[in-house]
Parts: structure tokens; C-alpha cells; sequence
């Protein structure tokens, strides 16, 4: 991934970033989503959540991981700016397991969001995720 000869820094960064996403949604592996990571960082406004360093992601990861052992994530388009890759995606999965503090409903969700991958050069340094969590509450049965 970084410093592959040849290929332009949009080119590893994208390469990261579907790395990134094939960890996390396919092979539901958190270990290897924080390997993606040259420097470890979630920011997740619609939680309230800023999660720092290898330790915590991974927590994070596995924790969703955990209440939706279907977790999915399908992107849908992606856009280049000068330090971040930007992704509309689509993810869901069944809540099974406590998130965000909500016992398990074995409701499904699936909300539309944006992901702001964060790069130094050609390392991922953060990942802030945009999504409506009234949807998510309202699709799990918190809210009417």
C-alpha cells in the first residue's frame, strides 16, 4: 500500500481506504481495519464519539462488530480532495448485541452516509463518519 512504486497518491490512497472498508464490512476483522490506519482515529459526531489511538479504534470497531454481526458496508461513489478521500456509502446490519449504550432490538438499519478518510500524504490518519442516527433509532424502534 504505501510507497508502492508507480502508483499515484490517489491511487494509494484509494487502495487503503478499500482495504480499509474490506476489513471492517467484509471480513469483520478490527485488527486488520486499525493496520489501515497510519495513525488510528475515529470521529463519529452523530455519537458524540472521538476515538484515538489502536487500542481505542479497535474497541470501537469491535464493538460494532459485535452488535451487528451483519455489519455491512457498500460504497456507492467516492470523491478526491487534497488531504481526504470522501465515500457515500450505504451500510446496515441486525442489532444483536448492545450499541451506543442500546440493548439489542434484532432490528435491522441501513442508513445512507459520507466517510471522510483524513490523509497525511499517503497515510490514513482519520476517519470521520457522517450518518443520521434519528434514522438509525427510528429503523431499531428507539424513537417513533
Amino acid at each position: 500500500m504505501p510507497g508502492a512504486s508507480g502508483n499515484s497518491i490517489r491511487e494509494r490512497r484509494e487502495a487503503i481506504v478499500d482495504a480499509h472498508i474490506e476489513a471492517e464490512a467484509v471480513t469483520h476483522d478490527a485488527a486488520a481495519t486499525v493496520a489501515t490506519f497510519g495513525h488510528p482515529r475515529y470521529e463519529v459526531p452523530a455519537l458524540g464519539a472521538i476515538v484515538d489511538g489502536g487500542e481505542a479504534v479497535n474497541g470501537l470497531v469491535s464493538a460494532l462488530l459485535a452488535a451487528f454481526p451483519d455489519f455491512y458496508l457498500q460504497k456507492i461513489a467516492h470523491h478526491h480532495a487534497d488531504e481526504a478521500v470522501i465515500a457515500e456509502v450505504r451500510f446496515g446490519g441486525t442489532h444483536l448485541g448492545v450499541w451506543a449504550g442500546m440493548e439489542p432490538t434484532g432490528k435491522r438499519m441501513e442508513v445512507q452516509g459520507v466517510l471522510i478518510f483524513v490523509f497525511e500524504e499517503d497515510r490514513l490518519v482519520c476517519e470521520k463518519v457522517y450518518f443520521d442516527h434519528a434514522t438509525v433509532l427510528r429503523q431499531l424502534g428507539a424513537i417513533a
